[in-house]
């Protein structure tokens, strides 16, 4: 976990302090900002770290599926059930459940999970006995889980049940200092995947990271990093090496800076030149860049009088 800025250090702290406790904790954030990277954080620091940690996503099943993936079933529960399982829970005992996504999860599978969390005991689909597990649940979303309970989409008493203690994980731009040391990591990872030279950021280009906006947030700085290693062709990473979205993101952020607007044609004409340069002046992958016909592409070059040059 990556980052010197207030608002992760501050994080950094709050997950230290958790990971000594056995309470639930509900780590809330944007996507990609990295809440199972948390919640590994907390069970690595935790007393059960020699256990086992079982991340769960609560997006990718529903209803009596994963009912029993998350409490295991008998042989002949439902069709298919051709033996015993024991379940993420029983599987987890003495460690760590992590479910991703927890505000996707069904009302009725909310209620048997308040069960679980309540007698500490979990009943297999298909069976009447109930065994005892000691697992400590985290759970993270990208949700308002209070203003689901309010519209009665998420149960109120299983809300209370979780939100014992709460991490909020910043979203990337508000971690404006962090963005270089990750971006540096992130090629650091690539150039080791790839046995390939380091490649380093430009000071051109470490400033359009910086001003980007990240929807994605970690994540897609991951990827970027990813793509401008590829792209590049020396061992500096200059701006036309990285995505169009970003550059495109540059552009905006110009404008608004300005407070104000550019003209559409002076839009269209800085990004078919971003793109001409991103391509190395290869017309037909500028296009595709552009999303648009290369003939099109070849007719609005000689309109804007660009030159076809690259470095």
């Amino acid at each position: 976990m990556i980052g010197g800025s207030p608002a992760f250090q501050s994080v950094l702290e709050t997950i230290r302090i958790v990971a000594g406790r056995t309470c639930c904790v509900i780590i809330q954030g944007q996507t990609g900002t990295g809440k199972e990277m948390a919640a590994r954080q907390i069970h690595a620091l935790s007393e059960r770290a020699d256990k086992v940690f079982i991340p769960v996503d609560c997006t990718a099943l529903s209803g009596t599926l994963f009912e029993s993936q998350l409490f295991g079933h008998v042989k002949g529960a439902f069709t298919g059930a051709v033996c015993d399982t024991l379940g993420f829970f029983r599987a987890a005992d003495g460690g760590t459940i992590f479910l991703d996504e927890i505000g996707e999860m069904e009302m009725d599978l909310q209620a048997k999970l308040l069960r679980v969390l309540q007698d500490g005991r979990v009943t297999p689909v298909g069976s009447t006995v109930s065994h005892p597990v000691d697992v400590r649940v985290l759970c993270a979303t990208h949700r308002d889980l209070k203003q689901m309970v309010q519209k009665g989409t998420f149960r109120a008493d299983l809300y209370f049940r979780l939100n014992v203690y709460k991490i909020e994980l910043p979203p990337l731009r508000e971690r404006k200092g962090d963005i270089r040391n990750l971006a540096e990591y992130f090629l650091r990872k690539q150039a080791e995947l790839y046995q390939e030279p380091l490649r380093r950021l430009s000071e051109e280009a470490a400033a359009i990271l910086e001003a980007y906006h990240w929807p994605g947030n970690v994540r897609e700085l991951a990827n970027a990093m990813e793509h401008a290693h590829i792209a590049s062709r020396n061992l500096i990473i200059e701006p036309a090496d990285l995505p169009m979205d970003i550059l495109e993101g540059d552009l905006l952020t110009e404008a608004e800076e300005e407070d104000e607007f550019y003209p559409f044609r002076q839009i269209q004409k800085r990004m078919i030149a971003l793109a001409l340069k991103k391509s190395r002046g290869r017309k037909m992958a500028a296009a595709r860049l552009l999303g648009i016909d290369h003939r099109k592409l070849a007719r609005l070059v000689e309109e804007f009088g660009l030159e076809v040059t690259w470095k």
